[in-house]
């Protein structure tokens, strides 16, 4: 009699070693199926590793005395030290000052604009007339932020086209727009709509083309106008995207730009142009590592955060949208 119990366990181990089989043996039949495809897929997967997972051992130097004779692993630990010193710097709130104004205000005002653009597009009917804007919006993002910003100085500086425009309004404009601090968020955020709206709207325009014709044809025999039709069917039906796109921006959200910051940084507006990566950088080239890194893993550590919290609340508002 007690062998039977023996018995019925040792079965269903079997049973559930065959299920598992039976459930591992059609994804490896996919995986030989499409193993071409795999092969395409391996280049790209060990460059994204490398220099993406790999330098990930690097933040090892946040928590130690870092000494590059003794390599990273050998350094003595020190714990949350550099951690306190970089919230007890004057420097850091100011540059994380400079970084959250200018990401809320590129949140505002840049996120929105490819979204708006795309919308306004696709209600344009003539064809030569769409594609000549959207030809004249992508060029701005295939020029490299030195080229922009040259362009950017010679427009709002003395004499620039920026001035002459407002002279022909009969007013007076700001001397040496660009040099001053208080004029630089509005200059960044600007400059950060002209580079990227075309390329941003790329997407939704992806989007709009999935939607059905038929359903504004039945909104124009309901008497819908156009501002009802963009309002019930092209945002509901841009929504995932929109809210997809806005996960992924929200992760990088105090990554306000280092190139474009780096080369509109001027000594008259340093102190408004100041911001986490030109910390970081400062702290590298004096030989910091620890609080580069430190200052580096709290702008990715606080992504990761609003990231959760973000797709958290989207999942309370819509079950079926989010990343995961």
């Amino acid at each position: 009699m007690s062998k039977a119990p023996a018995a019925s366990a040792g079965a269903s181990r079997h049973e559930r070693r065959g299920k598992s089989m039976a459930r591992t043996m059609p994804q490896l039949r996919v995986y030989r199926q499409h193993k071409g495809l795999l092969l395409m897929f391996l280049p790209g997967f060990a460059l994204f590793f490398l220099f993406s997972y790999v330098p990930l051992y690097g933040i090892l130097i946040a928590f130690k005395q870092y000494r590059v004779l003794d390599g990273i692993w050998a350094s003595d630990w020190v714990g949350f030290a550099h951690f306190e010193r970089l919230f007890a710097g004057n420097d850091f709130y100011k540059a994380l000052r400079n970084t959250a104004i200018i990401a809320v205000l590129k949140l505002i005002v840049a996120f929105p604009a490819p979204i708006l653009l795309a919308i306004l597009l696709n209600e344009v009917r003539q064809v030569f007339f769409r594609r000549f804007i959207q030809t004249v919006s992508y060029l701005p993002y295939f020029f490299s932020w030195v080229v922009l910003a040259g362009i950017m100085f010679s427009f709002f500086g003395e004499d620039g086209g920026f001035g002459q425009l407002i002279r022909m309004f009969g007013l007076e404009p700001p001397d040496n727009l660009i040099m001053r601090q208080d004029y630089f968020y509005g200059i960044v955020t600007a400059s950060a709509v002209w580079q990227g709206v075309g390329w941003g709207s790329i997407v939704y325009f992806a989007a709009l083309s999935s939607i059905d014709p038929t359903l504004y044809e039945a909104a124009v025999a309901d008497g819908a106008g156009r501002f009802r039709r963009i309002w019930h069917i092209t945002l509901p039906s841009l929504m995932p995207t929109i809210v997809t796109m806005f996960l992924l921006y929200i992760g990088h959200f105090l990554s306000v730009g280092f190139d474009q910051i780096y080369n509109l940084t001027l000594p008259t507006n340093t102190e408004a142009a100041d911001i986490l990566d030109t910390y970081v950088l400062r702290r590298l080239q004096t030989m910091d590592f620890e609080l580069g890194a430190a200052a580096g893993l709290f702008t990715s550590f606080f992504g990761l955060l609003l990231v959760l919290l973000s797709n958290r609340l989207v999942k309370l508002y819509d079950k079926d949208q989010g990343l995961w």
